[in-house]
């Protein structure tokens, strides 16, 4: 990895303890019932867990994330990138269809991204030709390919699964040659895909054969290429040498 990007990706995370800090000297810290239960120091770490979860927010993933298309070879990449796309209301009227479907599970099958976006392609064919928007977490372009993905908390609910499904069959519509993801930066239940156990986005998206849904390690993989996973994990490893001195000052 160039230094450059190690640099910007070191700053994010440093900001990130120094934001945590900065908002537990201003946070309201009066919690009557809290103090009455718990120790001071089990006190001390529930505010900092929670001021820090505020820091460590999508605009750092995103910023992260940016830096590692960058660092993995791509052109040009943006956050939150506005495009406008041109789709048949048949195309944009099936896409809502099957929207529903998945969520009134009248689909009648599991997900399935191949055939989901078949289908959709298949049954939107007629309509004049109509104007839609998405906005995409992160853009690149890599090897003359866009690239567009959806960033996500680990835990989505069904509501932001089917929003970001939406957006990405819209986007594969629009163009056929793009790449599109649905993104979670890290896996609660473990390294591999199969342990991913949380429910409510697997209405939506198939966890365990959807080559559009990259958790973990396939994340930064995809994004930085091969090894750029251990390289963030090394990274922040590097910078928490210094700043978890920082916070054991503070809880003392």
């Amino acid at each position: 990895m160039e230094e450059k990007y190690k640099k910007i990706i070191a700053d994010e995370f440093r900001n990130c303890i120094q934001g945590t800090i900065k908002r537990l000297d201003n946070e309201e810290t009066h919690r009557p019932f809290h103090s009455a239960l718990l120790s001071q120091e089990a006190l001390f770490w529930s505010r900092f867990e929670r001021s820090f979860s505020t820091s460590f927010g999508q605009r750092v993933i995103e910023q992260i994330s940016k830096a590692a298309v960058l660092s993995g070879g791509a052109t040009e990449a943006s956050n939150q990138k506005v495009l406008t796309i041109n789709l048949t209301s048949g195309q944009f009227t099936a896409i809502e269809n099957h929207i529903s479907d998945l969520r009134g599970k009248r689909l009648g099958r599991p997900p399935d991204w191949d055939a989901d976006i078949a289908a959709v392609k298949a049954n939107g064919k007629t309509g004049a030709k109509e104007t839609g928007r998405v906005i995409s977490d992160l853009w690149w372009v890599k090897d003359g390919i866009n690239h567009y993905m959806s960033i996500k908390t680990v835990k989505p609910n069904i509501d932001q699964s089917a929003e970001a499904k939406r957006d990405l069959l819209k986007l594969k519509l629009n163009d056929q040659n793009c790449r599109v993801y649905f993104g979670l930066y890290y896996n609660p239940y473990g390294e591999n895909r199969k342990d991913y156990a949380w429910s409510p986005p697997k209405g939506v998206f198939n966890f365990q054969n959807d080559s559009v849904v990259l958790i973990g390690k396939e994340y930064w993989d995809t994004l930085g290429g091969k090894g750029f996973y251990k390289q963030v994990l090394a990274i922040a490893e590097e910078v928490g040498a210094k700043t978890r001195l920082l916070v054991g000052a503070l809880n003392k």
